[in-house]
């Protein structure tokens, strides 16, 4: 497993299978990193500040350091958990024969975070892009566990239909993923390919991550088919949260907000764009509100504005 130290993980419990496997030594975890065993898969997790908790979670492809210009100004205020999903950052990748994800999967695997840590109280969760159905879906299933709901600049699908054959579309995303890494396209191209991805993503275009970092972890074969697998299932995700929200209401006076990055460009893809955030912050009961100028990659362009809506949501 990459990055693990020896000794056991502070605080970790039992709950969705965890446990801990040690706390993080290698290059690039620091004292607040541990690696807990969830449901067989060990997860890269970091823990750190004090006060209530908020978990954040990234979108697709995304890894820990990409919150790292939102933690400090939380770190203060609010105990803050942040972790790689499978095949991200640090994690490991799960197992090759393993389902593809799904929303309920996806929903369980944030409890299991925290329950692995001893955080067993309502915790505030935000989501950036995909991972915004994940936290949704958190807060519909476990209403108990939940303090707040922030969706940042999140993925929005107004009328979702799944595809035919999951098994076969995520068979095919390993095969694919791992055909590359057998020609070293990950090594060769991984970061290159990530650095493009987020300088898209940014109005200041560039990507503020570590370059050492970005190297560590997207030249790797794991992260390419973490990538194809969730990309793969991203309507499926996306058409599970829709029959979710028929069934499993959040919980009465929850606190939602809703940032939407808004680029300042007025062409007719970004107000299209920021009128779907406002269409979901109506159906979310939500506080709605913008950032300017940001891109999607909203954490690197505006930390401070995704902060305060994490602080805000109360």
């Amino acid at each position: 497993m990459t990055g693990a130290g020896a000794g056991a993980g502070a605080g970790a419990g039992a709950g969705s299978g965890a446990g801990a496997v040690g706390a993080g030594a290698g290059a690039g975890t620091g004292p607040a990193a541990v690696f807990l065993r969830i449901d067989g898969t060990p997860l890269h997790v970091r823990a750190e500040g004090s006060g209530p908790v908020c978990l954040l979670t990234g979108g697709l492809g995304s890894s820990w350091f990409d919150w790292d210009l939102v933690v400090p100004f939380l770190t203060p205020y609010r105990t803050v958990v942040r972790f790689d999903r499978p095949g991200y950052g640090l994690s490991a990748s799960e197992p090759a024969t393993g389902p593809g994800p799904t929303l309920a999967g996806e929903a369980e695997r944030i409890r299991g975070v925290l329950d692995a840590l001893g955080l067993r109280g309502p915790c505030t969760v935000a989501g950036h892009s995909l991972a915004a159905f994940h936290v949704e879906a958190f807060a519909r299933l476990h209403p108990e566990r939940t303090a707040g709901l922030v969706l940042l600049d999140g993925s929005v699908e107004p009328d979702p239909r799944p595809l035919p054959a999951p098994e076969l579309r995520d068979l095919a995303a390993r095969t694919v993923a791992g055909a590359a890494t057998a020609v070293a396209v990950p090594y060769l191209f991984g970061p290159v390919a990530r650095r493009l991805a987020a300088r898209a993503a940014t109005v200041r275009r560039e990507d503020l991550a570590p370059p050492p970092l970005v190297r560590r972890c997207y030249r790797t074969g794991r992260a390419l088919r973490a990538l194809l697998r969730e990309n793969t299932a991203y309507l499926d995700l996306a058409a599970a949260l829709a029959d979710l929200r028929g069934t499993a209401p959040l919980p009465e006076g929850l606190p939602v907000t809703v940032l939407a990055a808004d680029d300042g460009c007025r062409t007719r893809r970004s107000r299209e764009w920021l009128g779907s955030q406002r269409d979901l912050a109506a159906l979310l009961g939500a506080d709605f509100r913008t950032t300017a100028p940001a891109g999607h990659l909203v954490m690197f362009d505006r930390p401070d504005a995704v902060a305060s809506a994490i602080l805000d949501t109360h």
